[in-house]
């Protein structure tokens, strides 16, 4: 094996890695970038938004789910959703950007959790 074979070989070596790590930092760099811009905070108002609706309209207004779903806002579909029923509590998030929970206090309503 001669010389420039072995320092192609090594470059190679080098690059396989520092790849992946540089992969993960643009990335994550990515995500910071838009989980704290207006976006990341839309994300969280709309997850609060629809917890506390979905909340109020499941078990103040005693309604089912379903129903309740036609209470939210138009743009509102990127909110998944998560009912305990066992604990009262409902769940809503933006992927990776933004968690919000209210659970149902029989004195005071629907209580959005703090973030």
């Amino acid at each position: 094996m001669n010389a420039s074979a072995s320092t192609e070989s090594s470059a190679r070596r080098r690059w396989l890695l520092w790849a992946p790590a540089l992969a993960l930092m643009l990335l994550s760099g990515a995500w910071a970038a838009v989980k704290f811009s207006s976006t990341g905070k839309r994300a969280e108002v709309a997850a609060g938004y629809v917890a506390h609706v979905v909340c109020s309209c499941r078990y103040v207004g005693n309604r089912d789910l379903a129903s309740c779903k036609t209470d939210l806002e138009p743009g509102m579909e990127i909110v998944s959703l998560e009912d305990n029923v066992d604990k009262r509590r409902v769940t809503a998030w933006v992927p990776t950007l933004a968690k919000r929970s209210a659970s149902y206090d029989p004195e005071y309503g629907c209580l959005l959790k703090a973030p």
